[in-house]
């Protein structure tokens, strides 16, 4: 059973709930409860992050989307979206205890190559990577801190 433990994120009053032995967490934006897992933990924290802090509109995130790559069914963890229905930013979420790493980065490059977005994210919940999709040099500049929603 996984043990939540204090994140390089704000703390937030989640419904977390035990039942028959298994620890659930409420999704807000889904509206059901998850089973606690520590990757979960991480998606959790993050969501409420772009919410509260980066000001990210409740109906513009997607969670767990689909994608096809290479004839292969994958899911990408956090889309974000604008009005116009055009991919912001790409956020993959890992344990805490898997470090992020360049193959972290390129897996979540792959799964861009299909959605486009102008940002793509990686965090643990303790170590965060934010990059920014140069469209003239056609790589990502890395930066320090995630923008806010207006800033995207």
């Amino acid at each position: 059973m996984f043990t939540p433990t204090p994140l390089n994120l704000p703390p937030y009053p989640f419904k977390i709930t035990k039942k028959d032995g298994v620890v659930f967490i409420f999704d807000e934006l889904r509206k059901k409860h998850l089973v606690l897992t520590p990757e979960e933990w991480v998606r959790q924290h993050l969501i409420q992050h772009l919410i509260l802090e980066k000001k990210f509109p409740r109906t513009l995130i997607q969670i767990e989307g689909g994608l096809v790559l290479n004839q292969l069914q994958k899911r990408s963890d956090i889309l974000v979206y604008n009005t116009a229905g055009e991919k912001l930013m790409l956020i993959e979420c890992k344990a805490p205890k898997v470090k992020i790493t360049p193959s972290v980065f390129e897996q979540a490059s792959r799964y861009n190559s299909i959605h486009q977005a102008r940002w793509i994210v990686l965090t643990n919940g303790l170590q965060h990577v934010y990059a920014k999709m140069d469209t003239k040099k056609g790589s990502f500049k890395f930066v320090e801190e995630m923008p806010e929603y207006l800033e995207l």
